[in-house]
């Protein structure tokens, strides 16, 4: 017997996830003409340590996840609070998401963007249906943190809008080396 789903109202939905902050990142590729290609995205996430995996999630109609399917390898870039203006653009859809924005190959050939926090440079391993999404796993094959940033801060996503760190709140938690530990160490009692 098949277990019937509850309708859900798509703004409940949104709002209620909304509660739970989000980093932002554009991921890029080149698509098959060899012109840069990319997208916002906010569904991302570390998935394994051994090997090292990533994942994000672009709908399934998305033409930046068309080239990255095509292409194969594609870079993660986490946006910094400063690069909001970044975010918007490869939000939207203008139909040139670099124009006027810098940006360098990888070793894999793939744009990394300037003054990013960091760019994680990945292989498409694996590619799961995710309902409207696809659920895109990445294996890392290198990483790079930047320096180019004005504070180091996050871009984030929160309740529908754009936010940030507090000016205050960017020295860890004395608790740091717990974390640490927790987010590193895998049994068969943790969620990671």
């Amino acid at each position: 017997m098949t277990e019937q789903t509850p309708a859900i109202d798509g703004r409940k939905f949104r709002n209620v996830l909304g509660q739970f902050c989000t980093g932002i990142t554009v991921i890029t590729t080149l698509d098959p003409d060899g012109n840069p290609a990319g997208f916002a995205c906010q569904s991302f996430a570390a998935l394994s340590l051994d090997p090292p995996l990533v994942l994000f999630c672009p709908t399934k109609g998305s033409r930046s996840w068309a080239a990255i399917e095509a292409n194969g390898r594609f870079c993660v870039n986490v946006l910094a609070e400063e690069q909001q203006p970044v975010c918007a653009r490869f939000g939207s859809r203008e139909p040139d998401k670099f124009a006027g924005v810098e940006w360098a190959a990888t070793d894999l050939g793939v744009p990394a963007l300037a003054a990013s926090l960091a760019t994680i440079d990945c292989t498409v391993d694996s590619v799961v249906d995710g309902g409207d999404h696809y659920i895109v796993i990445g294996r890392v094959h290198a990483l790079t943190e930047s320096s180019e940033t004005t504070n180091g801060r996050p871009l984030l996503f929160y309740r529908g809008q754009y936010t940030g760190i507090e000016p205050d709140k960017t020295t860890p938690a004395p608790w740091r080396a717990d974390l640490d530990h927790f987010l590193t160490t895998t049994s068969l009692d943790t969620w990671l």
